[in-house]
C-alpha cells in the first residue's frame, strides 16, 4: 500500500541500498582508485540485500508484524554494512588502507534512520488497529 508513510520510508530505503552505492564512492584507496560497490562483491550483495528487503517488506503490507520483523533484518544487515565500513576505514597495522572516505559509507546510516522510521510508523499502525477492536 503505497499510500502509507512506512511504504513511502521503505521504497526510500531501497533507493539508498539499491541504487545509490553504484554511483557514490565508499572510499578512495591510497593510489587514488575511487571504490564503488561494484568493485566488491560481497558489499554489492549486502546491499542488493538491504534493497530486497525493503522491497519485500512493502509488499508484505497486510502483514504488519512481518513486515516490521523484515524491518528489523534489515536494520541489522545494514548495521553490519556500517561496522564492516568502519573496519576498512581504520588503520591496520600501521598501513592505511583507505585514504579517504567516501559520500557512500553513510548510506547504510541513512537507511538505518528511514528503517526506523518506518518500524515506528508500522507500531502505530498495529496500535490503531488494536485499539479500534476493542470498541467492537
Amino acid at each position: 500500500m503505497i499510500q502509507r508513510i512506512q511504504s513511502l520510508y521503505l521504497i526510500v530505503v531501497a533507493i539508498l541500498t539499491g541504487v545509490l552505492p553504484f554511483f557514490f564512492n565508499l572510499w578512495i584507496d591510497i593510489d587514488g582508485i575511487e571504490v564503488f560497490a561494484t568493485n566488491e562483491m560481497l558489499i554489492s550483495i549486502a546491499f542488493y540485500a538491504s534493497a530486497v528487503l525493503a522491497v519485500w517488506a512493502i509488499v508484505q503490507f497486510k502483514n504488519r508484524k512481518n513486515q516490521f520483523v523484515i524491518n528489523r533484518l534489515n536494520m541489522i544487515l545494514n548495521v553490519f554494512l556500517l561496522g564492516f565500513f568502519v573496519y576498512r576505514s581504520l588503520n591496520l597495522s600501521g598501513e592505511a588502507l583507505v585514504s579517504e572516505k567516501g559520500i557512500g559509507m553513510l548510506i547504510p546510516v541513512f537507511s538505518i534512520v528511514f528503517l526506523v522510521l518506518a518500524n515506528r510508523a508500522i507500531k502505530k499502525d498495529e496500535d490503531l488497529v488494536k485499539s479500534v477492536d476493542r470498541l467492537r
